[in-house]
């Protein structure tokens, strides 16, 4: 069995994630913290939980995570958490899968002008592995630090990857118009989050400014073999899970639908992402580790609609995150994951 730990795991990804893990048929939960809640029991802050992990929760404390026992430690933390607490030592003890934003960019200065925190443990970006399985799987066997993908990320690069690593689309006319469910900013109380502020509403945020954007430019411009920047927008939709990304590029002349359609085919084999005929959507993918992704040809403009659907606490933060941690411990990778969205949806 592996003995897993998570610091976080109160917020909505953290639950998650120790829901999925409380039903992995290879995994064991050693330690679970809180800096909110610590001393209370998880199943009384999720009822839901109850008699399925009744385990109490610790504060925040690294040094009591290190000592736990645990085989791989998940950190569900505000940005500048983790590059705080992961050190070389930490990782001699344990590996480390983090759900946060800290060891996915590959530049410190990149991170901290998005993210305006300092990154405390730069030395270590080289050698996280960013942990997107479809793209990035022979590179995460056998590491120990794993940058778990943000969410409106998975969706955008999972949609836009195929068409830019075969040069089907000219990427300096990539827009991408993702919509994400209000779990999407987390737990805490805000006023933007009330439900009264964002019930039958909705709006684009983080406009130019969204942290994602460098992380999907970062991945893409991989693909491309060279430098990407693109247009990244947002939107707020008055449901509790799910994201749709309505991705828009110019097709390069010349390029056909069967083209598009063998570009796709690089995830025939991928068990986590289903191609659909038309338009993906969120309710077919809802407490899933699934992408669906469709496309479009508009002839009229020359333009490809791409479009990917995933549930922003599955793939786009749990799941993937569970993903990640039964390829590093050579298991088949759907391990605790073969899970359909339910009826009604």
């Amino acid at each position: 069995m592996i003995k897993a730990a998570v610091m976080g795991a109160t917020g909505y990804a953290g639950a998650e994630l120790v829901r999925l893990l409380s039903g992995h048929p290879e995994a064991e939960i050693v330690f679970l913290a809180s800096h909110s809640y610590a001393g209370r029991k998880f199943s009384d802050i999720y009822p839901g939980m109850r008699t399925v992990c009744d385990i109490t929760l610790s504060d925040d404390d690294i040094a009591k995570a290190a000592s736990s026992g645990a085989d791989v430690l998940f950190l569900a933390l505000p940005a500048g958490l983790a590059s705080s607490y992961v050190t070389p030592a930490l990782l001699d003890r344990m590996k480390v899968i983090d759900l946060g934003a800290d060891y996915r960019l590959h530049s410190a200065d990149t991170y901290s002008a998005w993210y305006r925190t300092e990154h405390h443990s730069s030395e270590l970006l080289a050698e996280a592995v960013y942990g997107l399985v479809e793209i990035h799987r022979d590179e995460i066997r056998g590491r120990r630090l794993v940058a778990n993908p943000g969410c409106y990320t998975t969706c955008s690069i999972l949609t836009l990857y195929p068409l830019v690593r075969e040069g089907l689309i000219d990427p300096d006319t990539i827009v991408i118009d993702a919509k994400s469910g209000t779990s999407g900013a987390g737990r805490s109380e805000k006023l933007g989050s009330l439900f009264c502020e964002v019930n039958e509403n909705f709006k684009a945020y983080g406009v130019a400014t969204h942290r994602h954007t460098p992380e999907i430019e970062q991945e893409l411009s991989a693909a491309a073999g060279r430098d990407i920047v693109l247009q990244f927008t947002p939107h707020l939709v008055p449901m509790n899970r799910g994201i749709l990304a309505t991705c828009y590029a110019k097709l390069r002349p010349g390029v056909s639908d069967d083209d598009v359609a063998r570009a796709y085919s690089m995830y025939k084999d991928e068990p986590f992402i289903r191609l659909v005929d038309g338009s993906p959507e969120t309710r077919y993918v809802k407490g899933t580790n699934t992408v669906d992704i469709g496309w479009r040809i508009d002839s009229r403009t020359g333009n490809i609609i791409a479009m990917g659907a995933i549930d922003n606490l599955g793939k786009g933060a749990a799941g993937q995150a569970v993903q990640n941690m039964n390829l590093l411990f050579g298991l088949d990778e759907r391990t605790g994951l073969q899970i359909a969205a339910g009826s009604p949806f």
